[in-house]
């Protein structure tokens, strides 16, 4: 068991130095960074999708913007297009669940705002109609990937593909590389208290 235990752990190490290596990816999420402090700057708001896990990462990552991430300072307009299940399951009932996401953004999506999609495969269909209705907008779009970025890869301005062909390990990535996306967002709009929170 702890033989199982480490190397799901070193599985984890590994990933991460590929990711440090990996220096088209560090542009891409350095550049998806400072589209997001633009787009906050501009009093536009970043929002998220994904499915299952990723929809949690989704749901995540817009509350580490919206509530607090280090510290307390304004909120900044940021939402998990899921949240909303009466919308979710009206819409998926009544259209089709591909829809759920791309409606949402064009009911509330402006060309000042950023889309994030989260998507292990890169190719559920409802993150790549959500990606296609905010490029219709004119909106900043980014896709949180596996390696090969699957068809997401072509739609959006920034991809942050994780090397690794392993959901869980892509999914723990995707969370700390959104952190950083964060605590950088935070870091750049705010001043930091100099007195402990």
């Amino acid at each position: 068991m702890e033989k199982f235990i480490i190397s799901r752990i070193e599985e984890s190490i590994v990933l991460k130095q590929k990711i440090i290596d990996n220096k088209e990816l560090l542009k891409n999420l350095a550049l998806l960074t400072e589209a997001c402090i633009r787009c906050f700057k501009e009093g536009g708001k970043v929002l998220f999708c994904g499915n299952g896990g990723s929809a949690a990462d989704a749901q995540h990552l817009s509350a580490e913007l919206s509530g607090r991430f280090y510290f307390d300072r304004p909120p900044l307009p940021s939402e998990a297009l899921h949240v909303n299940t009466s919308f979710l399951t009206a819409v998926a009932n009544d259209y089709a669940y591909e829809e759920v996401f791309a409606r949402m953004v064009h009911a509330i999506g402006n060309k000042v705002d950023v889309l994030i999609g989260l998507s292990t495969s890169g190719n559920s269909t409802n993150i790549l109609r959500a990606i296609e209705a905010a490029n219709e907008k004119g909106m900043t779009t980014a896709a949180f990937t596996g390696e090969t970025g699957g068809k997401l890869k072509n739609l959006v301005h920034y991809l942050i593909n994780v090397p690794s062909n392993d959901t869980p390990r892509i999914q723990e990535a995707h969370i700390l590389l959104g952190h950083i996306l964060c605590e950088q967002i935070e870091k750049e709009l705010f001043i930091k208290p100099s007195h402990p929170q």
